[in-house]
């Protein structure tokens, strides 16, 4: 289609229309295998937005496709058409009625954030999948979405009353429940919306009502007893309902539309059935076992306790997330290796409830001999378990080399009774092929999620895929089961549904396609007449991974590009800044999917991978994507595959500037040590400068500085320089046996002199010698710029300089979390293969200040009695480096070795700084909006006895700028706490 018709489309619509490059391919991939061009991407941000792109549709020959936070595993939203993502724009919720127990809301809100706006009315939305922190109530309509306590709450179908959508003639309708007079009216034409609703009333009325077809479908479409079946469009749940069998619930096409992945109509209102909350106490009982087999086993003697939900999680998926940095915290419950851990949820009102019920299944457990250990977890701890046993489906993806698990027959749900022999069967048909496969997920309900491991990249894997899905879908047929559980047909599954139900019922499913959709405009290609389920995939057979000679190592992941395709596209950098966690702190602000780790890495992925170029990072489309990254490393640790792409973007950064120059202030910026070293020569005349409002808003329009900002200022004498005459007047004193080194990074010694000094003085106090060893600065300037080859350099040198000196005896303490966790991060990756081990030796021993507080702490070298007794209230914001490498736990059990003294972590992500990215004028305006979600707030709330405590350098600056409150390093606020 020429440009020029879409350009015309874009002029007519209220919202936005795109079809450049970079945003296409944002929206060519979702959470599957899948990848597909699409013709534009639409933002409507209204009700006729719809219509107009409906009627675009029909009169070009063009589709649409529904999207909503993109997290399909079987391709639901890849196709070539228009992608319309309402995740932005329809995200209200617009009524809540507590006495009826219903809510109505519009498809793009998010179900977690559903369910804070419905916690003060006493109400809640059961289904609850593995993304519910992202997953919009759209989604999971479409996909006809449950999650893990589906024994409870069943799946979005049998919580969704009614329906507003538009329908593919551009009318607008209303579906929910009809009495049969109603239903009749219907079908004659009355109360209907024009000819196309009263057809599709009349075709359903006489394709259901023939005993052949009602015994065809019941015969041949899966189980009843199978609480989990999404096969094809659900004309066997609308059977089960009048006219066409008597005595059932009344007619509602809701049955229908639910799992019918936006093929059918646009829904633009949804309203859902909600229950009351659920019971206050909850325990997990995780069931240790041996095999898989053996807890599925265990699983049968669970559900006779009523438990809400139990779930599966077998060796691989607890194996993957020892390496995970934020999923190793929450092994706290595992002990040894088991072969798989079933958790069992029991809910009541009463602790002492769940104690008996789980004391009772224990003992029938041991009875049957199931299973070797038996924790019970309550309180903060359920959600440690619940988020590992979520992150399962990304940390199977952080696997090195190509060979990834694949979603082929990840969604299969049969009796939960036939699980046991399912399973085994299932097993014994990879053994045929010698592949292996993981097992987790949703015992209680028939359906594990289970993953072979594929190279897509060969002809081979591609052959596997197909082959595999069709030796399954015949067992699956076997046991009556279905295909699909939760995750949907999409392009994955659909060409297999003829198999499951028999071609008869099949003709049906296509006949309802064509009666609601007669122009083919609603996500074509899905459920039926499907294309085959190995085209168009993410990679294809014979794919070349090209090597590229890097300055980042990329080790561990085998490459650059290995690192990108880490993503697997589970959208968890999606959620808001409601759910918590860092990242993503930009698309937070802006709501934009080039604005997630998902949306860099997809598009880094697709130069890296198709560029002509010589060299391929020289892409304008990267450098966009990239833009506002503010490398915070949240996904580093938050991202279940642990795609970091700060590290990305430092390396493309380099390669872009071999190509197209270093930019002035990039260069500025990567140098700002010997810039403050010459400015340190005369500090009064550079802050004169700087405190001035003339020549500072000079400076910083040539450097391209936000004029809102206020420039960090240079302290009369370094750190360095301090220190020196520092220990000339303790020379004649008693040493400690007691050793530190301090690491002085470049922004304690010219701008936090101040902080530098009080650490060491805190550390003298303490009873250590503190000595400052010979290095060079940590280089944390130019990696954030992207100057990795001056960062090299540093990150050598420091090694070299170190390695001998630093011990686990006499470690390295950093003040500045960014330039000491350098070491235990970037410094790894940079350093050349003959010192490698020498780096990690180092990095073992370079240590936080407050994590070598505490480490002192466990160790009792610190007495709590040189500590005042005085009452005070701080409020910790944590920098973005420490929480994702390391943790803020550390400066909590630091800061309260004062008796009294409480520490409330504020729940905020990134500050919105980030080094000299909120001074750069372009990035001004979403540096404080990031700082407006959570922290400028809660900040200006507290009273002024409060303590505002953050550890980082731009951290401080940015409350500063924002709140005009003044924050405290922890080191300062300790040492304050002296008596």
């Amino acid at each position: 289609m020429n440009s020029q018709k879409l350009q015309q489309l874009s002029r007519q619509l209220e919202g936005e229309l795109h079809f450049d490059s970079t945003m296409r391919t944002l929206y060519a991939t979702d959470a599957s295998a899948y990848r597909e061009m699409p013709l534009a991407v639409a933002f409507p941000k209204s009700e006729a937005d719809i219509k107009t792109l409906i009627s675009f549709a029909r009169r070009e020959g063009a589709s649409l496709i529904p999207r909503t936070a993109g997290t399909s595993l079987a391709g639901q939203v890849v196709g070539s058409g228009i992608v319309v993502d309402v995740s932005r724009t329809f995200t209200q919720i617009l009524e809540v009625n507590s006495a009826e127990g219903w809510v109505r809301v519009q498809p793009g809100v998010i179900r977690d954030e559903l369910n804070m706006f419905l916690k003060p009315h006493g109400l809640y939305f059961g289904p609850e999948t593995s993304t519910a922190n992202r997953a919009m109530i759209g989604g999971m309509v479409g996909n006809n979405s449950c999650g893990s306590n589906s024994i409870v709450y069943g799946s979005a179908r049998e919580h969704l009353l009614s329906v507003k959508a538009i329908l593919s003639d551009g009318t607008e309708t209303e579906f929910g429940q009809l009495t049969l007079p109603e239903f009749e009216a219907k079908c004659r034409g009355e109360n209907t919306s024009g000819e196309l609703e009263t057809r599709i009333y009349q075709a359903t009325k006489a394709m259901l009502s023939h005993e052949q077809t009602q015994e065809n479908i019941r015969r041949e479409f899966p189980k009843p007893s199978i609480q989990r079946r999404n096969t094809g469009y659900a004309i066997d749940m609308l059977l089960e309902s009048e006219p066409f069998t008597f005595g059932k619930e009344p007619f509602n096409f809701c049955k229908l539309i639910a799992g019918s992945e936006g093929t059918l109509a646009f829904l633009t209102e949804i309203k859902l059935h909600v229950d009351p909350l659920p019971p206050k106490e909850i325990g997990l009982l995780c069931v240790h076992c041996n095999s898989v087999d053996e807890s599925l086993r265990a699983n049968l003697v669970a559900l006779r306790f009523k438990p809400t939900a139990s779930e599966l999680m077998d060796h691989y998926v607890l194996e993957c997330t020892k390496t995970n940095i934020e999923q190793s915290q929450n092994r706290f419950f595992v002990q040894g290796d088991p072969g798989a851990i079933l958790v069992v949820e029991l809910s009541s009102d009463s602790r002492e409830e769940i104690d008996q019920r789980a004391a009772a299944l224990v003992a029938e457990l041991q009875e049957n001999n199931l299973g070797y250990h038996y924790p019970l977890v309550f309180g903060p701890d359920v959600k440690k378990v619940w988020t590992l046993r979520k992150a399962g489906l990304g940390l199977l993806s952080n696997v090195p080399g190509d060979a990834k698990p694949v979603a082929v027959i990840e969604d299969t749900a049969v009796d939960v009774n036939d699980l046991p022999e399912f399973i085994r069967e299932f097993n014994l048909t990879l053994e045929q092929y010698n592949l292996y496969c993981v097992h987790y997920a949703h015992a209680g309900s028939g359906e594990l999620h289970l993953r072979p491991i594929i190279n897509l990249k060969t002809e081979e894997g591609n052959k596997l895929f197909r082959t595999i899905a069709e030796e399954i879908a015949s067992l699956v047929k076997k046991y009556r089961g279905s295909l699909s559980g939760e995750h949907g047909d999409g392009r994955l599954r659909g060409e297999f549904i003829p198999f499951m139900i028999g071609e008869e019922n099949y003709k049906l499913l296509e006949e309802v396609k064509r009666v609601w959709d007669p122009a083919n405009i609603f996500n074509p290609g899905k459920i039926v007449n499907t294309p085959s389920m190995n085209t168009s995939l993410r990679y294809e057979p014979g794919q070349q991974t090209p090597d590229f000679d890097t300055v980042f190592k990329f080790r561990q992941q085998d490459g650059v590009l290995r690192a990108a395709e880490l993503c697997n596209g589970s959208g968890d950098c999606r959620k808001t800044h409601l759910t918590g966690g860092t990242m993503c702190p930009s698309y937070m602000v802006t709501r934009n999917e080039r604005d997630t780790t998902r949306g860099r890495a997809n598009v880094m992925r697709e130069f890296l991978t198709n560029s002509s170029k010589k060299n391929r990072f020289d892409h304008v489309e990267i450098k966009e994507a990239m833009d506002l990254c503010l490398s915070c490393k949240g996904c580093k640790s938050e991202c279940p595959s642990n795609v970091d792409v700060a590290k990305l973007k430092a390396e493309f950064l380099q390669h872009y500037y071999d190509a197209n120059g270093v930019p002035f202030r990039t260069r500025m910026v990567g140098s700002f040590t010997n810039l403050n070293k010459l400015a340190a020569l005369a500090p009064g005349m550079y802050n004169f400068l700087f405190k001035n409002t003339t020549t500072a808003g000079i400076a910083k329009k040539m450097m391209g500085f936000a004029p809102q900002r206020t420039l960090p200022l240079l302290q009369e004498i370094t750190l360095q320089s301090w220190f020196k005459k520092h220990k000339r007047k303790k020379a004649n004193q008693p040493k400690s046996n007691k050793k530190v080194y301090l690491f002085c990074d470049e922004f304690t010694n010219y701008n936090d002199t101040h902080i530098g000094k009080t650490a060491v003085l805190l550390l003298e106090k303490l009873g250590y010698e503190v000595e400052i060893p010979k290095h060079e600065e940590s280089g944390r300037t130019f990696m954030s710029k992207g100057l990795l080859r001056d960062a090299k350099k540093i990150a050598q040198q420091n090694v070299a300089l170190l390695k001998d000196v630093i011990t686990a005896d006499a470690p390295l303490v950093g003040v500045e979390p960014s330039a000491i966790l350098s070491f235990r991060d970037e410094y790894l990756d940079l350093v050349e293969k003959d010192q490698v081990e020498d780096a990690k030796k180092l990095s073992v021993n370079c240590l936080q200040f407050d994590e070598f507080i505490a480490r002192e702490i466990i160790n009792k070298r610190i007495e709590k009695d040189i500590f005042k007794d005085e009452q005070k209230l701080i409020k910790l914001h944590g920098h973005c480096h420490q929480k994702a490498l390391s943790s803020v736990i550390y400066t909590q059990q630091m800061l309260t070795l004062p008796a009294n003294y409480k520490v409330e972590v504020i729940p905020s992500g990134c500050c919105g700084m980030a080094g000299s990215f909120g001074y750069e004028a372009e990035h001004y305006d979403v540096s404080m909006k990031v700082g407006e979600l959570v922290l400028f707030p809660t900040v200006r709330q507290q009273p002024e006895e409060v303590i505002i405590a953050a550890p980082g350098t731009s951290c401080r600056h940015q409350i500063h700028d924002g709140t005009g409150r003044k924050a405290l390093h922890p080191i300062e606020v300790l040492y304050n706490a002296l008596k």
